[in-house]
């Protein structure tokens, strides 16, 4: 049976839903997109205020004061350094490993000096290529120089200036061994773009093994080789290497003291340098989490004495590092170091102006020649053997390396699928005895800092259609900063439900998100933490800027995942604060988006009643599965945080917060 509803009572009905859409105006995308993506503050002036944060973070170089106490702080350097970042998470066994080279076939040259094709284990199924250049004819122990290179990537140890400058040494009595370098030559896996090939060992970082271990242990694993060779000199072992070969050079002979001459060749910078300039700044590798908190490049150098250091470096180099601005802080501020052992001219600077470009070519290399024979207690070494007819291709001296050769990428799988938790108690005591240990586990994973809105910049603001809307740079008293807009319709009362959103494509791309909520009597404040939209320090896609900012950070000690947690909390609670609004709710779409969302939740559980996620992830074991190349998401390779937490576990940190996921990627 049908009930017929009496006309009066039919129209009060519907002007009472009529009065109800009137009173919840319908927004739309298109009228928000241009208020969302309007520009609120620079990536310059984001890249400037980051690069301030990071300026008054850089250690400085203490007064020198005796030998014996810069003797003593260098130790302790070195120890701290190799244990605590160099093989953080690295197995003892294998750093202890004693070298296990190959030799693969030699090449006889008929002209006093011989090679040998070498391939050498850096660690249980990850192996690298070496060339060892040797005279022919040895009489007792000689010198020898370990020879590496930088970003060569097509040619690697191929590459001509480094074949010449090996078959000179090696006429001249001297043994050179010239190793293949991550990702280069031999190295090189085709499955990663040129721009990240690097970078692709911030997978290593993420399941808690430091990156900066492989590279570190690839280098010394030749410094091993030479030391324990019967036919060296152990007292006159010399390395040297253009660019990515200078920051090696620097790296390791400051932290290992076998080296006794080092030659440098453009190739870093003190922290000031590369903070500066985008020039200055390097990959993963010269960048590495936690490194520089203590200590800066000038350490580095200052650690060298008093051993012969000769620093090259190109007047107008069209890389990085130019002569002129580098000099003050890596060369100027260290000579009174050499000065305390009374070794000062043993401390030389060269700036090379012909071609004055990024090289290691004749000039340069006359200049290495001198240096090394000179402290080698040979004969003066001033001019170089021509040997363009001896250079050989590329396929001749590939020396070839396993098929089944483990890359950065599944060496970082084999170490996650070591990784072990504890079940997550079910309830009671032990449950939340359980989540502050966690709590205070993640605070130190992602490096948390507790930051407040110092002044929200009103910028701009809108009211028309039915929705109000304003716009926000929220100055944080870190010094960082974050945007957002807060969008309302005129009609919803001041006590509607609150709700962040974020994207991790930035505000401009959360229209669609902000439109519906609104629509359902909302409050909505879309915002741009640090790294996203209007809060990274660049727009453009591929996003290299970013990536640097984001490992800078972490070189000093910080983490982008806890500076921006900590600009989340800190909105939301002059969110609360100025709206009067208890419980806040979180809509987040993309991984980083997720991440950070997650985190605040984590951190402080009574701050949202829930957290709705779009297009997320279930495990960081995702990007590793993906995988998800670094550039795309440089916050999420924090170092430790796979090993450590998982987003389940980060979900159970944030109860009583209801957590709901959708559209995931996994």
């Amino acid at each position: 049976m049908t009930t017929k509803i009496p006309p009066k009572i039919a129209l009060l009905i519907a002007s009472l839903l009529v009065g109800r859409r009137l009173a919840h105006p319908q927004s739309t995308p298109k009228q928000l997109s241009p208020i969302l993506d309007c520009q609120l503050q620079s990536p310059e002036v984001v890249e400037y205020r980051l690069r301030e944060y990071l300026m008054a973070r850089v250690p400085r170089l203490p007064a020198p004061t005796t030998a014996d106490h810069w003797s003593a702080e260098a130790e302790r350097i070195r120890k701290h350094l190799l244990r605590d970042i160099v093989y953080h998470g690295w197995p003892q066994e294998w750093i202890t490993a004693p070298p296990k080279f190959e030799d693969l076939g030699l090449i006889r040259s008929g002209e006093g000096y011989q090679m040998r094709k070498l391939r050498y284990e850096v660690v249980p199924g990850f192996y690298s290529a070496a060339i060892l250049y040797e005279p022919t004819t040895l009489h007792g122990k000689v010198p020898a120089i370990l020879n590496v290179n930088g970003h060569e990537y097509s040619m690697g140890k191929a590459v001509e200036y480094e074949q010449k400058i090996c078959i000179n040494f090696a006429k001249r009595g001297i043994i050179a061994l010239s190793l293949e370098w991550l990702e280069c030559g031999e190295l090189f896996d085709p499955r990663n773009k040129q721009d990240d090939r690097h970078w692709v060992a911030g997978y290593l970082d993420l399941v808690g093994t430091s990156a900066i271990g492989l590279f570190y242990l690839e280098m010394r694993r030749g410094l091993d080789y030479l030391y324990e060779n019967p036919k060296v000199d152990r007292d006159r072992i010399g390395m040297t290497g253009l660019s990515g070969g200078g920051w090696q050079t620097i790296t390791l002979s400051s932290l290992d003291t076998r080296v006794r001459v080092a030659v440098p060749v453009a190739g870093f910078a003190s922290l000031v340098s590369q903070i500066e300039r985008k020039s200055d700044s390097g990959d993963i590798e010269q960048s590495p989490a936690d490194f520089y908190v203590d200590v800066d490049n000038a350490h580095l150098t200052a650690m060298m004495a008093p051993r012969p250091t000769l620093l090259i470096f190109d007047a107008q180099d069209d890389c990085c590092y130019r002569a002129p601005l580098v000099k003050p802080y890596v060369f100027d501020q260290v000579r009174p170091f050499f000065s305390l052992y009374g070794h000062a001219d043993d401390f030389q600077w060269y700036e090379n102006t012909d071609p004055g470009t990024h090289n290691y070519q004749l000039d340069n290399r006359l200049r290495a020649y001198r240096f090394f024979s000179e402290h080698f207690h040979l004969p003066l070494i001033t001019s170089e053997i021509p040997s363009d007819a001896a250079i050989k291709t590329y396929d001749e001296l590939v020396v070839g390396l396993p098929k089944d050769n483990l890359t950065a990428l599944e060496l970082a799988k084999q170490f996650a699928r070591g990784i072990k938790r504890e079940p997550v108690p079910s309830s009671g005591v032990e449950m939340r005895e359980w989540a502050a240990v966690e709590r205070q586990k993640l605070k130190n994973v992602v490096r948390y800092r507790d930051a407040d809105v110092k002044h929200p910049w009103a910028l701009a603001n809108t009211k028309e259609k039915g929705v109000e809307t304003r716009s926000y740079c929220f100055e944080m008293n870190n010094g960082l900063s974050a945007t957002g807009v807060w969008v309302k319709a005129i009609a919803s009362p001041e006590t509607a439900p609150v709700t962040l959103v974020l994207n991790d494509d930035g505000k401009c791309n959360a229209a669609a998100v902000v439109s519906d909520r609104v629509n359902r009597g909302e409050q909505v404040l879309a915002m741009d933490l640090l790294f996203t939209g209007d809060s990274a320090p660049e727009r453009e896609k591929p996003a290299h800027l970013r990536q640097y900012m984001v490992q800078a950070v972490a070189m000093i000690g910080d983490r982008a995942l806890g500076l921006q947690a900590a600009q989340l909390i800190a909105a939301a609670r002059w969110l609360r604060q100025t709206t009067g609004i208890g419980a806040l709710r979180l809509d987040c779409t993309g991984i980083r988006s997720e991440t950070f969302g997650l985190i605040a939740a984590a951190l402080e559980p009574s701050l949202f009643s829930r957290v709705e996620i779009h297009r997320g992830m279930r495990s960081f074991g995702y990007l590793l599965a993906s995988p998800v190349l670094e550039i795309g998401a440089p916050d999420l390779f924090c170092l430790d945080l796979y090993k450590e937490l998982d987003l389940d576990r980060i979900i159970v940190l944030a109860e009583p917060t209801l957590v709901t996921q959708r559209d995931s990627l996994e």
